[in-house]
């Protein structure tokens, strides 16, 4: 724990009220303390964590019923167990609202993230040692694009595409000589520290003229696609995958979308492919989710998601702290640290002392190692969903701004410019208090 959060939250009770006389308390008091802890860090810290939303009530009690203790491997009517009526009907409706939701053909629900989503993915589509063409991951590509610790580059043949250096945007031109000379089986389009929007049907045009497969990650913007503030991948490509926990506003957890021709393949790398029985419980969750993501609160809601990401963007533009391609389009920004002179991890460790989380994140052409870096990633569905708009945006700005410039001045002043920091974090965060 910080010290400069310690005094903040130390009083605050717990969101849950884990009692001394809850039946977790008298079990494992330990265990128990840990998370009545970690609900009241949650009350007075800010998540910016592009990664994290807060999924609504209904999901997360949907998600605690009683199919937690249920396991059924297989397809809904083709369980390798009896006594699935019940658990073939969720992951219907899961399926069904996902495929009306997104225009699919065919739906898998059962990935427990978005990493065995994309994993399940590549098997349905390619051989090992084939040719996958993908985003960098120092240019805001996920580590499962290739990254050479991930299994995926392990198995696969990896070639990267990159970014203009001037507009830090995907060089599609660099894509087009990539596919036109690797040939790549498959072409991924996606990203997991990429701001701006994505033109899919400009990768597809590229993945049909070299006879390839296109596979688009959509597990970051997935809520913006169901309200419609970013073009739709489904109709281009021939997978979509996503995670369900990120914009999407679900439980943690993955999906698959495909053509029709494609089920049967997706759905054997699926299980027995990458694993064996399905979470029903989180698939419960996500049907409620894929529910909500079709009303108009919903699109209203990732409206303001945007709108603050952009409004954070500008603000520290403002500051003199630069976004990466000078803004966003999406929930999320990097910011360039190069000019402060600041690493990620050393910015992510302040901004964490003050009550604000983030992560490190490498820069387009980035001269230091991921675990370094010269850049953090920040998002807004967390805040957003606890209401809060622009004005809060600037004043997390200028919160944060403050707190980068004592790391850049010297740790002689940082740790009483982040104690002051995390009481204005706290009252910030007492004003919008997380939902219920």
């Amino acid at each position: 724990m910080p010290l400069a959060q310690a005094a903040v939250w130390s009083g605050v009770p717990s969101l849950d009220r884990r009692s001394a006389d809850s039946f977790l308390h008298q079990v494992d008091p330990e265990l128990a303390a840990v998370l009545a802890d970690e609900q009241r860090r949650a009350q007075v810290q800010l998540s910016l964590l592009a990664s994290e939303s807060i999924p609504g009530r209904a999901a997360r009690e949907a998600q605690d019923a009683t199919l937690a203790r249920r396991y059924a491997e297989g397809l809904p009517g083709a369980r390798l167990s009896g006594g699935c009526a019940h658990l073939d009907a969720v992951e219907e409706l899961a399926r069904t609202r996902a495929a009306a939701l997104f225009c699919a053909e065919h739906v898998n629900v059962q990935p427990h993230s978005g990493t065995q989503a994309l994993l399940a993915a590549y098997q349905a589509l390619c051989r090992p040692g084939d040719t996958v063409l993908a985003l960098d991951p120092g240019c805001g590509g996920h580590s499962a694009h290739g990254s050479p610790a991930s299994l995926a580059g392990r198995i696969y043949r990896f070639v990267h595409y990159g970014v203009h250096r001037d507009t830090e945007r995907v060089d599609m031109d660099e894509v087009r000589g990539l596919a036109r000379r690797e040939r790549p089986a498959v072409i991924v389009a996606g990203a997991s520290a990429y701001p701006r929007a994505i033109d899919f049907s400009a990768f597809a045009d590229i993945a049909a003229a070299v006879g390839g497969r296109l596979l688009v990650d959509m597990a970051h913007i997935a809520g913006l696609v169901a309200a419609g503030l970013h073009e739709n991948p489904v109709p281009f490509a021939d997978v979509v995958v996503t995670a369900t926990h990120k914009t999407l506003c679900g439980p943690h957890g993955g999906m698959i979308l495909c053509r029709g021709d494609l089920a049967r393949a997706v759905d054997r790398a699926v299980f027995p492919g990458v694993q064996a029985g399905a979470q029903l419980h989180a698939v419960a969750a996500k049907a409620v989710c894929l529910l909500q993501a079709a009303l108009p609160e919903f699109a209203a809601y990732q409206r303001r998601v945007v709108r603050n990401a952009a409004m954070l963007a500008r603000a520290f533009a403002d500051s003199g702290i630069r976004p990466v391609t000078g803004g966003t389009d999406t929930h999320l920004l990097v910011l360039d640290l190069r000019a402060q002179g600041l690493s990620g991890r050393q910015a992510e460790r302040a901004l964490e002392a003050a009550g604000i989380l983030c992560n490190r994140q490498p820069v387009p052409f980035d001269p230091h190692p991921p675990l370094r870096s010269s850049g953090i990633r920040l998002g807004t569905p967390v805040v957003t969903s606890r209401g809060m708009d622009e004005p809060e945006m600037r004043e997390i700005a200028a919160i944060a701004t403050t707190v980068l410039r004592a790391v850049e001045a010297g740790r002689e002043t940082l740790a009483a410019v982040a104690a002051d920091a995390a009481v204005r974090v706290a009252e910030l965060a007492g004003r919008f208090p997380l939902p219920a």
